[in-house]
């Protein structure tokens, strides 16, 4: 047959039977800690279910470590490392070889609290989340992150925490702010107001299930479903 025919059968089939699109890719969502996030978090659990109740079920949740038990099935991998710092993660290069498998599209990071107990200022901090924001940025340039002014302490060994959150919590805004682009933009979630470790922690560091989990997520799903869209 001609090459012209061909060519012409061809451009009647795709007209008449067209391919249809692919569907999007869902949005890959990274939470990002310590034990608050891990431990088994199950805050994250309870903002799974959260989103798919309200529609939201193009979603992926995603991370090296597995999900753990919290009374029912959901998506729960995630890289919630118990004791790990922020200045550690960030010293360390360990984020990209947890970004590469992953590839999210939203990070979810309450970070910070390790370094509190640990005596890191709040320059050093800020040093750390502005490294990791570069390396999340180097795997996808258009990455959004959702960063917690982290959970009140109250830990009985560590008397100057509760001080020392206050103090980065203060300064978490003005970094957002200063390094948040239209490609990839910074959202701050107050985790802090209204947490009381005296009711809301087991240990006065730790979420409890009878109300902690319930406030964090609570403050994370706005956030969150408003970067889905």
């Amino acid at each position: 047959m001609h090459r012209t025919t061909l060519a012409l059968l061809a451009l009647f089939a795709a007209i008449l039977f067209p391919v249809p699109a692919s569907a999007d890719a869902p949005a890959r969502i990274m939470a990002l800690g310590d034990s608050i996030t891990g431990s088994p978090g199950c805050w994250r659990a309870l903002l799974w279910q959260h989103l798919q109740q309200t529609g939201h079920t193009d979603i992926d949740f995603v991370g090296t470590l597995p999900a753990q038990g919290c009374g029912f099935p959901y998506d729960g991998e995630n890289e919630g490392h118990g004791g790990f710092l922020a200045t550690g993660i960030a010293n360390q290069n360990q984020l990209p070889g947890w970004l590469a498998p992953t590839d999210p599209d939203i990070v979810l990071m309450h970070l910070g609290t390790n370094d509190v107990w640990n005596n890191q200022g709040t320059a050093n901090i800020l040093g750390a989340y502005s490294k990791l924001l570069g390396q999340m940025r180097a795997n996808n340039p258009s990455t959004e992150l959702i960063i917690a002014q982290i959970i009140p302490m109250a830990a009985p060994n560590c008397g100057p925490c509760a001080q020392r959150v206050v103090d980065l919590n203060a300064a978490i805004p003005a970094w957002a702010q200063a390094n948040s682009t239209p490609q990839s933009p910074i959202t701050v979630v107050d985790q802090w107001t209204g947490f009381n470790p005296a009711t809301d922690t087991y240990d006065g560091v730790h979420p409890n299930d009878s109300s902690g989990i319930q406030k964090i997520e609570s403050r994370w799903y706005p956030a969150l479903a408003a970067a889905l869209g």
